[in-house]
């Protein structure tokens, strides 16, 4: 079996990579298991951070590694916060505070003009020196919505409002989630280029 590094400590995400890449032979392994250090994510856009965590984590332990990037932007704050969405309000925000810097900044935006878009770049380097990592985006469009609604999730969850469903992101079931989220998407295109290593 192959051994794959995943650049995060998130539970939720090793177990649903590891269901994906598990019966293509590949044994996923989070880097927390490795090492504790966090690399400075100083790329412009989603790619670069995703590209940089990955290599770092190479570097680290010496196996392939896969690592993501993701945010939230909306087009009425012209594409704001994206890469600094989870530090929007302040390097030591939480997610309350960044939803309620948003719904603040978004207040006198009218219907109709609350478009956003949940992005999420992966990225698969098989050495820290890899010239041609493997790249996968996903994008899942919605509406910000006024108040937060739901419980579930995390980060923006609560104010993206996804139309087909007419649910906020906070009120989808894991499962739902799995199969429609900018996350799911992306994991699944960069899953595919992995088949053919």
């Amino acid at each position: 079996m192959k051994q794959l590094v995943l650049a995060t400590g998130n539970a939720g995400k090793v177990k649903e990579i590891m269901g994906m890449l598990q019966p293509l032979g590949w044994q996923v392994t989070p880097q927390t298991e490795f090492f504790a250090s966090e690399v400075e994510e100083t790329g412009l856009s989603f790619i670069e951070n995703a590209i940089l965590k990955a290599r770092y984590a190479c570097a680290q332990t010496g196996l392939p590694a896969m690592a993501d990037d993701s945010g939230i932007e909306v087009s009425a704050m012209q594409g704001r916060p994206g890469i600094y969405s989870s530090r929007y309000a302040g390097p030591d925000a939480n997610d309350q505070d960044n939803i309620q810097k948003m719904l603040s900044e978004m207040m006198d935006v009218p219907e109709g003009q609350r478009q956003a878009s949940f992005y999420c770049a992966m990225a698969f380097c098989r050495h820290e020196h890899d010239p041609t990592p493997l790249i996968a985006l996903g994008q899942w469009q919605g509406e910000i919505l006024r108040t937060p609604v739901g419980a579930g999730g995390f980060g923006y969850d609560p104010i993206f409002f996804v139309p087909d469903l007419g649910l906020s992101s906070a009120e989808l079931s894991k499962a739902q989630k799995s199969q429609i989220s900018h996350r799911a998407l992306a994991l699944r295109a960069l899953v595919e280029q992995i088949k053919t290593l």
